[in-house]
């Protein structure tokens, strides 16, 4: 049974719900703003900095400001750079919280980080464009902004994939770096969570023989 789930997702599939409701029906722990408190708590730095910056790819300037404002050196250990500093606390506590509890991670890496646990099942939720502005502009999760759906989907997307790209040298939503990916607008965000629990717990799945044998392979052409 996997006692970590990872998910990442783009900006408007519904992930972050999937997540949630993943997490009250196994009875995990839901890591993402409780995240953010924990990591402010390591680093000094405001929640709210880091909720901004956690999954996106902010510049050295800006991280060298934040610094600027605090007790420096109290963060800067070995010759880090600010950007450093943050991705080592960061990939320190995510560690720290799957050795620690059955837990749901959203975003951050966590799926690169844990790479060398056998207990985790790494997801990543997307969904059509059209669908995912839908729902940016419906759904209250995503806040009012002055700015428009596509907007903030852009931006959003684009800082995620790039810090993950920066971050793991992997591409972001390449179906190759996770252990499933799910469209929540065909199969529904009740469905993710369906499916994903039926993989962590291994109800009603098996991978065992379930090759079908030679004789039972129906007639077809060669493949192309």
């Amino acid at each position: 049974m996997k006692r970590i789930i990872t998910i990442n997702r783009e900006y408007g599939s519904g992930g972050y719900i999937v997540g949630q409701m993943l997490a009250e029906r196994l009875g995990y722990e839901f890591y993402d703003k409780k995240y953010l408190r924990r990591l402010s708590e390591e680093t000094g730095f405001d929640p709210k900095y880091i909720e901004e910056h956690s999954e996106s790819s902010p510049s050295s300037k800006s991280l060298k400001f934040i610094f600027s404002q605090q007790n420096t050196s109290r963060f800067m250990e070995g010759g880090l750079s600010p950007r450093e500093y943050l991705w080592r606390k960061q990939s320190e506590l995510i560690r720290e919280i799957a050795q620690s509890m059955p837990c749901v991670i959203m975003g951050r890496s966590a799926d690169y980080i844990l790479r060398d646990r056998d207990d985790v099942l790494n997801v990543f939720i997307h969904a059509p464009y059209e669908d995912r502005i839908a729902r940016i502009e419906r759904d209250p999760l995503y806040g009012d902004s002055d700015k428009s759906a596509k907007h903030r989907l852009k931006r959003k997307d684009e800082s995620r994939s790039t810090n993950y790209e920066e971050r793991t040298g992997q591409k972001w939503g390449f179906a190759e770096n996770y252990d499933i990916c799910l469209n929540s607008s065909v199969i529904g965000l009740r469905g993710c969570v369906d499916i994903i629990e039926a993989l962590v717990t291994g109800e009603g799945l098996t991978r065992e023989d379930d090759e079908p044998h030679h004789e039972e392979v129906p007639e077809h052409e060669e493949e192309v």
